[in-house]
């Protein structure tokens, strides 16, 4: 038997989520956060596949992003929109907006999308199998259009 919250939900927000990131980048550095963020979202992803019963599923990589989109957009716990999903030569390239990591910050700084990026890695590996490289190559609050993942198989 879990504990539930029978009036509040499942979902808490964008403000106190911010507040434990800045907390953690206080005390461990901001590179150090990252390393923590990006594996607390690893698990996140490859928990999120096990739940959808897609791990190791191999689904076909135009319909990823509506997959994870329904998980983990408007519909689902609200982390990010995911709106497309590519691969290019062996490279998966998934893009996405309002992004939790996002929110709330200054044009034009430099946080990254840690978290996030550790979500959609964790969950891409459990799906495909395969062990990824994952890095964020754009951001909206460096003047892009989408909070961009790049992800290379090793």
């Amino acid at each position: 038997m879990t504990y539930e919250r029978s009036e509040l939900g499942e979902f808490s927000s964008v403000v106190c989520f911010k507040a434990v990131i800045t907390g953690v980048e206080d005390t461990l550095g901001k590179e150090g956060a990252g390393v923590v963020f990006t594996r607390a979202g690893k698990v996140r992803g490859h928990n999120l596949a096990r739940d959808l019963g897609i791990v190791n599923s191999q689904i076909p990589v135009d319909q990823l992003a509506e997959k994870l989109n329904a998980a983990l957009g408007q519909a689902g716990t609200r982390l990010a929109n995911v709106v497309s999903v590519r691969e290019e030569n062996g490279t998966i390239t998934v893009d996405t907006t309002e992004t939790v990591c996002s929110a709330g910050e200054d044009m034009g700084s430099d946080r990254e999308c840690t978290f996030t990026l550790g979500a959609i890695w964790g969950a891409l590996e459990a799906i495909t199998g395969k062990t990824l490289l994952g890095e964020q190559t754009g951001s909206v609050l460096r003047g892009g259009q989408y909070d961009t993942f790049v992800f290379e198989g090793l």
